[in-house]
């Protein structure tokens, strides 16, 4: 890994915790437009990292609800079987 990589996945995982502390969900855009002015490499790093993270959160989510459903039916079917 680079140091492009490097510092783009850092910065990216700052700027989710500092989000998730704080509720600016939109954050990583304001880093975004500090970056974009200094290095457009950078953003661009930076912003596909964010895109990643955001996209496994969501997927996460809904594969936790998935389990959850299941583990629902699974507790109903067993009631209705004693």
């Amino acid at each position: 890994m680079g140091t492009l990589e490097r510092l783009a996945e850092k910065l990216a995982d700052d700027t989710m915790k500092v989000q998730d502390a704080t509720g600016q969900d939109r954050l990583f855009m304001e880093v975004s437009g500090v970056l974009a002015a200094s290095s457009q490499t950078l953003e661009e790093a930076f912003l596909t990292e964010i895109r990643v993270r955001l996209a496994e959160r969501t997927a996460r989510k809904f594969l936790n609800s998935k389990i959850s459903e299941a583990q629902v039916a699974a507790e109903a079917a067993a009631k209705t079987k004693s």
